[in-house]
């Protein structure tokens, strides 16, 4: 790793670890969850609150921050964590995943990928070089490899196809990075086929890099399948080396994918299900609008310290059926805290080394009686 940044092991169970990320803006315990702030903002939510919540990273999109703003005034500010207030370490995604899914008449050649921006129409491209300089420039403490991502389901062909363009641009990202205080991560491609999963994480490994993402799951594949892929990603990686996998995701997932190795996490979820009035809890996720909470005087969690648990879930339920702005915001709070504590408390299973026992009661809770909200890539 280069100077500033350091992955150490503090304690493991199974297959899932425990440990501490330093990066030169500061240390932050795994297993992990990032909030995601796309452009630079976790929505609805300012940045101190964000910090209550208990977050100790928060990840932000290169695409979304080349388009608007712009990297140079990013810079300028004296980089990501500067510019929006932060006083923690924080990740860039390339942007690979939104040049695919959001931008219009994409064009992908081994050069990179060719788009017009999904904000005015104007024509944009990413490089792995390019790529590297924008990041660079953004100043986040980790910055990830461009990837090829593919839809799924996709032929066998595509995702090879893909996969492979994917590891070529990593070679080119790693030789085109030059910031010695960012670290670049690498992503594992390879859609839901083991033997692809297996060959792009040795051939990253041969590479070498300070960290590795397992990237193109939680687009739809379903648990099952994302839990397959980990298993035959995961023994391929470095052991010194921490594990990110992007855009998950639902709480029962991180809780399998701790079971599996992995390390860090993101994902949309908790602001975007608290937008739309759906709160996790530790019994399973609640629907504030429902007519069940309109007397309801308990918080949401009798034990949980956020803000939105100093009301009765008849209060938020009122806000959102008032269409006071209030509501989202502390519903998003609540959630954000939600997720910081699901984490600390695997973190705390893996260190007592009873990881199996408290995996098994936090999905008999966290599935609970309501139906589960849809998956959604960060």
């Amino acid at each position: 790793m280069q100077p500033g940044f350091s992955f150490t092991l503090d304690a493991t169970d199974g297959a899932a670890r425990a440990g501490v990320l330093t990066t030169p803006h500061g240390s932050v315990h795994t297993p992990l969850f990032m909030p995601v702030a796309t452009a630079a903002t976790v929505k609805g939510v300012d940045i101190g609150r964000v910090a209550e919540t208990g977050a100790g990273m928060i990840l932000s999109n290169a695409y979304h921050l080349h388009l608007r703003p712009g990297e140079a005034l990013v810079e300028q500010a004296g980089g990501l964590a500067a510019f929006m207030g932060w006083r923690g370490p924080t990740l860039t995604d390339s942007g690979g995943f939104q040049v695919f899914s959001l931008a219009r008449q994409v064009k992908v050649t081994e050069e990179g990928a060719f788009f017009r921006s999904h904000i005015d129409g104007t024509p944009a491209a990413f490089t792995p070089e390019n790529s590297m300089r924008i990041q660079e420039r953004i100043g986040a403490d980790v910055a990830m490899q461009m990837d090829h991502v593919v839809a799924l389901p996709a032929p066998r062909e595509t995702v090879a196809d893909a996969m492979r363009r994917s590891l070529r641009w990593a070679a080119r990202c790693r030789e085109a990075h030059r910031r010695p205080d960012q670290a670049l991560f690498a992503i594992v491609q390879g859609g839901l086929e083991a033997d692809l999963r297996a060959e792009s994480a040795t051939r990253l490994r041969e590479i070498g890099f300070p960290g590795y993402a397992v990237g193109g799951l939680s687009v739809g594949e379903g648990p099952d399948a994302m839990v397959a892929a980990l298993h035959a990603t995961v023994p391929h990686l470095p052991i010194d080396r921490p594990r990110y996998l992007m855009g998950v995701g639902q709480p029962w997932d991180i809780v399998a994918a701790v079971a599996a190795g992995i390390d860090m996490f993101d994902c949309v979820l908790p602001t975007r299900c608290g937008r739309n009035s759906l709160v996790y809890t530790f019994a399973g996720p609640l629907r504030l609008r429902n007519a069940m909470h309109a007397s309801d005087e308990a918080p949401l969690e009798a034990d949980c310290p956020c803000v939105a648990c100093r009301h009765g879930r008849r209060y938020l339920r009122h806000l959102f059926l008032a269409g006071e702005m209030l509501g989202p915001v502390l519903a998003s709070i609540h959630n954000l805290t939600f997720y910081q504590r699901l984490v600390a408390r695997l973190r705390a299973a893996i260190v007592a080394g009873r990881l199996v026992a408290e995996a098994d009661s936090l999905l008999a809770g966290l599935r609970g009686s309501a139906a589960r909200p849809g998956d959604s890539h960060g």
